[in-house]
């Protein structure tokens, strides 16, 4: 039998590969999964926990935030303010962006995340997850600005999600293919289960919120009709469609087994590029997508190109089997 390997472990070894992974980076992303840990805790408490139901709030957004949504950013500011590796964070339940307290040292990564997303999931006991993004600070000394955190998507250092669902897994990209790791809850730790996770280049899933089908732009429109035709159709198979209403749990089944997930702009908020936040979604799922072999595209570019104008900026999100989003995409380009 082999032995299990840790995410500690994993990461240890992968720094020694090269220093592929640096000294500081392993610390901050084993600090993120200890978070992800405690809000697993959280939501496998449910009812019991008090955590259930909304807070009587809004996010940045102006979406109303769940009791666990406000946890979850707690938790994951709490684990990471003191370790010395960031300098600041930013979060989709924030304002602004929060910098690391004066009285802790300052690291040289910048971490953005969504705490809990799938939040409408949450008192229906459906998976939902955390998604994170790590960055390097511009060098200097200078402190910190929300401008530091405008760096398109190619520039992350780090990337993952962790789902909380039947079992708790953490999803995690270096840049060097994509890992996935289960939570042993007897041991504690995150224990690696599959390692270079392979998406297939075609698929016969789909996943979209059907009942937005009369807002969608006609390249989307025509991309849905034709996997609806089936077998009778110009695609000449039949597809399955698929929709969780949770980003994290739809782009971990297509990791699992291939898929496409289309999120796209349409005519109800024509001025917003899209509904999904550009660096706290997007970029990490586009990256982790790629790095299994996949294409995520915003329905004209490849997402990780995009230059971020906002914190809080939203794009339209086309991502899985390489094939289905190439399609896709060039609808949007007449083709």
């Amino acid at each position: 039998m082999s032995p299990k390997i840790s995410l500690t472990r994993y990461l240890v070894e992968q720094q020694r590969i090269d220093g592929h992974i640096p000294p500081e980076l392993r610390l901050l992303i084993e600090v993120v999964a200890r978070a992800c840990k405690s809000i697993s805790q959280a939501v496998n408490k449910g009812a019991l926990g008090d955590v259930m139901g909304t807070a009587g709030s809004e996010n940045v957004q102006g979406e109303i935030q769940k009791k666990l949504d406000i946890i979850a950013n707690e938790v994951l500011i709490e684990a990471n303010e003191w370790g010395g590796h960031l300098a600041a964070m930013a979060s989709e339940e924030m304002d602004s962006i929060y910098v690391v307290p004066n009285r802790y040292p300052q690291g040289e990564y910048l971490l953005m995340f969504d705490p809990l997303d799938g939040s409408s999931n949450i008192d229906v006991n459906v998976s939902i997850g955390t998604i994170f993004s790590v960055l390097k600070k511009s060098e200097g000394d200078r402190g910190v600005e929300e401008s530091d955190f405008l760096q398109a998507g190619n520039q992350q250092v780090a990337a993952g999600y962790c789902v909380y669902g039947p079992q708790t897994t953490l999803v995690l990209t270096v840049g060097d293919g994509v890992a996935m790791f289960t939570l042993d809850r007897e041991q504690g730790s995150f224990v690696l289960t599959e390692e270079n996770v392979t998406i297939p280049d075609d698929t016969q899933e789909f996943a979209i919120n059907m009942s937005n089908m009369r807002h969608w732009d006609e390249p989307v429109k025509r991309y849905i009709d034709e996997c609806l035709e089936g077998k009778d159709g110009p695609r000449g198979k039949n597809f399955n469609m698929r929709w969780i209403a949770s980003m994290v749990a739809d782009v971990h089944r297509i990791l699992c087994r291939g898929g496409v997930f289309l999120y796209p702009w349409d005519k109800r908020e024509p001025e917003k590029a899209g509904k999904l936040r550009l660096m706290y979604e997007a970029n990490p799922m586009s990256w982790l997508i790629e790095q299994a072999g996949g294409a995520a595209t915003n329905g004209k570019q490849r997402i990780l190109d995009l230059q971020p104008t906002r914190l809080h900026e939203r794009v339209s999100v086309m991502l899985g089997s390489k094939n289905e989003v190439e399609r896709v995409t060039a609808y949007h380009s007449g083709l």
